[in-house]
């Protein structure tokens, strides 16, 4: 059986792959065309091909492995005619996004970005405004594997964390949690929101104009899910009336984010570049998740991970 992987997991790797019976193309995602060297491929190991790869040529293709728990990138119109089977990387993350969380939100209530430009600075100019984080509301719009790694990081600052999905299913590691047609009350009322509910079609600009202006002037707000799901515009021109206590943003609209973009010179804006996933452990944790797909398919056993394709996760 046929594999293509984008990306080489190294020697010993790969070679556990083989022993499962797999024959390995291996060939890099930049610029990856269709040949007839892949024509009888049947999964796909990947993160982003099909900028130029044309999978509709892949008539074996029957299984698309991702490396990233989005499916944005994924042509889906061609997955669903020709019934390919899409798992994602979900769990993968999920520990250094949750540590990632927790870091930004302390850096916005002790105030580091400040101090630290005061350290580069040699200014000794004690700040009397840092906060606490025990006993404030932490809201997770989405409570899957990510946000509940957060949760279960926050618990040992006493905190009060709050969920939203789509029923109001109750999760570990939160307090309490509410169907998404309670959003605009967790809005409300809580200290800190953090976005962590994937993109689809209904949660694009799922925070737009009107639910920013319900949130509290002083909340913290954090987003690692997608750029979509906030209305960027909206979002500046909230944060250019003097609202929020900080601004934590891994993710945007468009990506990178463009040069001209008013929140790089926010004061109470912290940007990263799509980076709260990388940890020393991600091609261990990406890999074993590949690893036991890749047996289950062999053994034609149902995967992990499986994405709904009208879901969008």
């Amino acid at each position: 059986m046929k594999v293509l992987f984008t990306y080489d997991y190294g020697k010993e790797k790969m070679e556990s792959i083989k022993k499962l019976g797999y024959d390995i193309i291996l060939r890099s995602e930049k610029g990856i065309v269709y040949t007839e060297e892949i024509q009888d491929v049947e999964a796909l190991i990947c993160y982003h091909p099909f900028a130029t790869l044309d999978i509709a040529k892949m008539k074996k293709l029957r299984w698309i492995q991702l490396s990233s728990i989005g499916i944005d990138q994924v042509p889906k119109e061609i997955a669903r005619k020709n019934k390919i089977l899409i798992t994602n990387n979900k769990g993968g993350y999920s520990i250094p996004i949750g540590e990632w969380i927790v870091l930004k939100i302390l850096e916005v209530y002790k105030k580091s970005s400040k101090l630290y430009q005061q350290q580069q600075q040699r200014r000794w100019e004690m700040d009397t405004s840092l906060l606490e984080l025990y006993r404030k509301r932490i809201g997770f719009i989405g409570t899957g594997s990510i946000a509940a790694e957060a949760a279960k990081r926050l618990q040992g600052f006493e905190v009060h964390t709050i969920g939203v999905n789509t029923k109001g299913t109750k999760v570990k590691y939160f307090d309490s949690c509410y169907p998404i047609d309670q959003l605009e009350e967790v809005l409300r009322s809580c200290d800190v929101i953090v976005l962590t509910v994937p993109h689809t079609k209904e949660s694009h600009h799922l925070i737009n104009k009107t639910r920013l202006a319900m949130m509290k002037k002083e909340a913290v707000f954090i987003n690692i899910s997608r750029g979509n799901i906030v209305d960027e515009e909206a979002l500046i021109e909230h944060l250019q009336k003097g609202n929020f206590l900080g601004v934590a943003l891994d993710v945007f609209e468009k990506e990178p984010l463009p040069q001209e973009s008013p929140l790089w010179e926010m004061d109470n804006v912290l940007v990263t570049p799509h980076n709260c996933w990388i940890s020393e452990m991600r091609n261990e944790r990406r890999f074993r998740i590949i690893y036991e797909n890749m047996k289950k398919f062999k053994e034609q056993q149902p995967l992990i991970n499986q994405v709904d394709i009208n879901k969008g996760y």
